[in-house]
């Protein structure tokens, strides 16, 4: 008896070969792209807000001399990079820990670049600090939105 794929034509076993070709992609896909973030993590998540709210109260104070709040932004600075190191940790987190990074950068705009230039400025002017909380804020924010919008491991079924 001939095995049935002999008894195709040509072109119907080439259909046949790109139709699995085709479904076997269609799964590496689905396998991927289910993998491809990390789960929801409470902790990563109450972590990002405890930080925002602390590092949005700490740039307050850069109206003020640098040196008198250097426990505070120490504190901040290690919460941060505690942060950097536990989403770097994290399976399949790529895209958070990138956000921390962009975040806590000396050489960018955001967080680690005020506290940059508030060390060597030693004051900012009010103005300078509530628009570097917004654009702070709206970091935070979407270091919170991803993380909050990860699949929480229990509700996987």
């Amino acid at each position: 008896m001939k095995k049935f794929n002999t008894l195709l034509s040509p072109s119907s076993q080439n259909i046949i070969h790109v139709l699995r070709l085709s479904f076997l992609l269609w799964i590496i896909f689905v396998f991927y792209s289910c993998t491809s973030i990390s789960q929801f993590s409470p902790e990563a998540y109450k972590q990002a807000v405890d930080l925002k709210v602390e590092a949005l109260e700490v740039m307050s104070y850069a109206t003020e001399s640098y040196p008198d709040f250097e426990t505070e932004i120490e504190s901040l600075k290690q919460g941060l990079q505690r942060a950097y190191e536990f989403a770097k940790g994290r399976p399949d987190n790529e895209i958070s820990t990138k956000q921390w990074e962009i975040l806590i950068d000396e050489e960018r705009n955001l967080l680690g670049g005020f506290l940059k230039r508030w060390k060597e400025e030693d004051t900012l002017s009010e103005t300078f600090v509530t628009e570097a909380q917004i654009e702070v804020s709206d970091a935070f924010d979407t270091i919170i939105g991803l993380e909050s919008g990860k699949i929480d491991p229990s509700e996987i079924k």
